[in-house]
Order: structure tokens, then sequence, then C-alpha cells
């Protein structure tokens, strides 16, 4: 099981986004927490199968159709990163 972080880049301002990360880390069976940073940008941290956190950002950078994802970055933890 891995533990990562992702920093989402882009215009996020849509109060439907993190509702749909939540949304879509549940389909997928992560666990995790979104939250939206001071800057802008909107912070996940999540844990499960490589292979799922993986479909994740491919879903996230996709995006809901009311925002545009330009960029995420990933950040492997360890257990003692989680919230």
């Amino acid at each position: 099981m891995a533990i990562e972080r992702f920093i989402i880049e882009g215009d996020l301002a849509a109060e439907s986004f993190l509702p749909w990360i939540t949304r879509h880390l549940q389909r997928l069976g992560l666990r995790g927490v979104a939250m939206r940073r001071e800057d802008g940008q909107v912070e996940v941290t999540l844990s499960g199968p490589e292979d799922l956190i993986d479909a994740m950002e491919l879903g996230v950078s996709l995006g809901p159709i009311d925002v545009w994802v330009e960029a995420i970055a990933r950040q492997r933890l360890g257990n003692e990163d989680l919230p």
C-alpha cells in the first residue's frame, strides 16, 4: 500500500471539485482527504494500491468540467505523514 500527496494547480475555484475528488477516491477504494490551500491549490493525501493511485491521478488530471488542472505534483509519504 502506498501513501502519497498530490498538490494540484490550475483553475480550481469550483466548489464542486473537492466533493468530486472525494467521490472518486471512494469509487476507487482509496482512503484520503482533500483540502483547499490558501494559495488556491488543492492538496490530496491518499493511500491505497499504487495502480489505483495512478488511476486517481489520471482522473484528477481530466477533472470535472468546471475546473482546469494544469499540473499535479506527487510526493511519496510515510505513515507518519498521514493527516
